[in-house]
């Protein structure tokens, strides 16, 4: 019989940084800053964590924590390289650690220098070797993709959006609401970059379009800070007030994950494949889900997550957003914390700190009412998908 890890791993520590555009910290220090955070808020003295993992391709190394943190004896270590689903894959990484008894308390620590380092919006012209180190098969976008023009991430999930547009011809108006919702969620967050900063009806659509169909404001931020978890079995969950449990997890991939336009359907997303995984293990449905953190690197990428995991057919998206469903008060309230697009871009872990918040209910004037059960994803690279089904 599979063994399963529904309920055998709870998360009982969360942490960030300020989120900001601009600072003199090395990434390294945002890391252990957030680290440190999450350690105060478990109650654990740093020294107790015996296990790492730095998500995503660029970050520092496990081995650069072990002194900030004052870890006695690291047991383990451990990259998850999928993006921005990377954060949760890398929580199932954890998850299988301390539930085998290799680890007790393992970190998962993750950020980014989104303004202050390379980015998209600024003028350094390193930023395509540097896109080559977040990317999967740089060969592959150096040879076939940036002689045609095609070198940033909006550029590539352009070709996903508009044949999604072709093929079911949804209502733009989704992406519209995805974004102003998260705007809005954000103004309940004294975290949130975009808290105070409005955003109209007018405002999104006299945005710039950037790559069609998106623009500015369908675009996430570019931020600096980072975000940590610590995880644990349950054999210990007796140390904690507040453990928030992992009733499933599960990582996805799609077909030929290093490239889209070559795929038999260019639609294909890992969270189709993740998702059914995720919620057999715990043995839940849709209809049970009191809130979600779904990633948000663009609006559009949040509608597809909910057509792919089946709370929708493909194309219906749009219409499952409207009149109110996505926030406070709504059958699915989203990114309740303003998410990627209005809160801060760290690389999802933000979502999974907002989660375990809502579940603890520590949301103050965001708190979803009764919040039981709570849904994470991690979007990344080409498709990569991630999920995570977390309960109190």
């Amino acid at each position: 019989m599979r063994r399963s890890l529904s309920d055998q791993v709870c998360i009982v520590g969360v942490g960030e940084t300020d989120f900001v555009r601009g600072t003199d910290k090395s990434l390294t220090q945002l890391l252990t800053e957030a680290a440190v955070n999450a350690c105060k808020d478990a109650g654990i003295h740093p020294s107790e964590i015996d296990g790492v993992i730095n998500p995503w391709r660029y970050n520092v190394r496990c081995e650069d924590l072990v002194a900030g943190l004052g870890i006695k004896e690291l047991k383990f270590s451990g990259r998850s390289e999928m993006g921005g689903a990377s954060a949760i894959a890398a929580i199932q990484q954890a998850a299988l650690a301390v539930e085998h008894g290799v680890a007790e308390y393992v970190v998962v620590a993750t950020g980014q220098k989104g303004y202050s380092g390379p980015r998209l919006g600024g003028t350094d012209p390193r930023i395509l070797d540097y896109n080559n180190t977040i990317m999967p098969n740089p060969e592959y976008r150096d040879n076939m993709e940036y002689p045609y023009g095609v070198m940033v991430p909006m550029q590539y999930f352009s070709l996903h959006a508009n044949r999604w547009f072709y093929e079911y011809n949804p209502d733009p108006i989704g992406m519209q609401i995805v974004a102003m919702t998260c705007r809005e969620h954000a103004h309940n967050n004294s975290k949130a970059y975009m808290k105070g900063r409005a955003m109209t009806e007018e405002d999104y659509q006299n945005s710039p379009m950037l790559v069609t169909p998106f623009r500015l404001f369908d675009c996430s931020l570019e931020i600096d800070g980072a975000g940590a978890v610590i995880v644990t079995s349950k054999r210990n969950a007796h140390r904690f007030k507040k453990p928030i449990y992992i009733a499933g997890i599960a990582e996805g991939h799609p077909n030929q994950p290093d490239d889209m336009p070559t795929r038999s359907d260019i639609l294909d997303m890992g969270i189709k494949y993740a998702a059914p995984r995720a919620f057999e293990m715990a043995g839940i449905s849709r209809d049970e889900i009191d809130f979600a953190e779904i990633y948000d690197c663009f609006t559009f990428i949040v509608l597809r997550q909910i057509e792919e995991m089946g709370f929708c057919e493909r194309g219906e998206a749009p219409d499952f957003v409207k009149n109110g469903r996505i926030t406070y008060g709504g059958q699915l309230p989203i990114n309740t914390h303003g998410g990627l697009l209005s809160q801060a871009h760290i690389v999802g872990i933000n979502h999974v700190v907002e989660g375990v918040h809502q579940l603890r209910g520590e949301s103050g004037i965001a708190q979803v009412q009764d919040a039981k059960i709570g849904l994470v994803t991690g979007y990344g690279d080409m498709g990569d998908g991630s999920i995570a089904i977390l309960h109190n």
